[in-house]
């Protein structure tokens, strides 16, 4: 039995359909919320903030903050201020991953309970009670978790979120089919099978690899469109919500491993990386993982699907030269430091871990 398995769930309501930001107002009403603070972006926020008509309501007072477009310990630190000085008794974040991981965490910080509107699908940043921090820069440094705070609501509408810039979506689909890679050699071992969470773990791991790697043109094609068919909702709802149950019900076991670890070296140490989104990182660290696994025919099954996307296949698809050995023993170095990256079930050394950037380079090679 393990005893190191933290089980989160997710937010305590959610709704996702036409319509579904009439049931804010409920849920402030829950929480006695006054004095409510809405984070928010920029271009997301036009487009949100028509649709919630909630602020005109009178009984709450509304506070409004822009955030830097990083969530950052910085941006953190101006939300709690804030927090303090008006009196803010709920936050509500409306925005992409970054902004809600802010929420999140700005949240835990002050004291406050808070509920996020999603305006895309990148990641399941809304769902997860973590967040991914970065410098003001983009650099990244890290996570910061609470999980003893979830929030009180996640409510979005799909009209809202497929008016949201595709390629967002498409790095979300990459990032929502790391579940599986990264986690199934490590919840097939013989000391994890029979344990009733990560059973719930891996099976929906297995379900958003399914649905994604089936629906995932379809659904691109339906957002093109403007068109919220139930591919387009059941595939977005995917990538923000179902997936993070993945990491919910399997902690560190199913959370990431090297995909993300990759993702998380280049976001810290190839500032050429920057432009790129996350989940096309971590694309790129799906192969990385199944090419230290040794899994190669996995990755041609691959290549497909990463082409009809124009998903990175190697570090030359992201102008990225590999001749920086010095970048490179970074990179390796930071890897090899988490210990999610050993959970996997093979041997794991440095070396190896530098070899497999110069083989992966190569046999992509062959591939295009």
């Amino acid at each position: 039995m393990l005893t190191d398995l933290k089980v989160k769930v997710g937010p305590q309501f959610y709704r996702y359909h036409v319509g579904a930001f009439s049931f804010v107002s409920d849920v402030l009403q829950e929480y006695h919320a006054k004095n409510i603070l809405i984070v928010h972006g920029t271009i997301s926020w036009e487009k949100a903030e028509p649709r919630l008509l909630f602020l005109a309501e009178k009984k709450y007072q509304f506070f409004y903050h822009q955030y830097t477009g990083e969530c950052s310990y910085y941006g953190a630190d101006i939300i709690k201020t804030l927090v303090k000085k008006e009196k803010i008794d709920f936050i509500i974040g409306v925005g992409g991953g970054k902004l809600t991981d802010l929420v999140g965490y700005a949240a835990h910080l002050a004291n406050v309970h808070f509920g996020v509107i999603p305006t895309l699908a990148s990641n399941c940043a809304p769902w997860t009670p973590l967040s991914v921090m970065y410098k003001e820069n983009g650099e990244a440094e890290g996570k910061t978790e609470h999980f003893l705070r979830q929030a009180a609501f996640f409510i979005t509408d799909p009209e809202l979120v497929i008016d949201s810039p595709i390629e967002y979506f498409i790095a979300g689909l990459a990032d929502t089919l790391a579940k599986w890679y990264e986690s199934e050699a490590i919840l097939a071992q013989e000391h994890l099978v029979n344990e009733p969470f990560l059973q719930m773990a891996k099976s929906t791991a297995k379900l958003c690899q399914t649905a994604i790697m089936e629906d995932s043109v379809q659904a691109i094609a339906d957002m093109k469109a403007k068109k919220a068919s139930d591919v387009f909702i059941h595939l977005s709802e995917i990538v923000f919500a179902v997936a993070g149950l993945v990491g919910g019900f399997g902690d560190k076991y199913a959370r990431n491993a090297a995909a993300h670890a990759m993702h998380d070296a280049m976001s810290k140490y190839l500032p050429q990386s920057h432009h790129f989104l996350h989940g096309e990182k971590v694309a790129y660290g799906i192969l990385y993982q199944l090419a230290l696994e040794e899994k190669w025919s996995m990755i041609d099954a691959l290549i497909p699907f990463y082409q009809e996307l124009h998903l990175p296949l190697s570090f030359g698809d992201m102008g990225i030269a590999i001749q920086n050995s010095e970048r490179i023993d970074q990179v390796v170095e930071f890897i090899d430091s988490k210990e999610k990256v050993h959970l996997i079930p093979i041997s794991i050394t440095k070396e190896k871990l530098a070899e497999t950037i110069i083989k992966l380079e190569e046999y992509n090679k062959t591939k295009l």
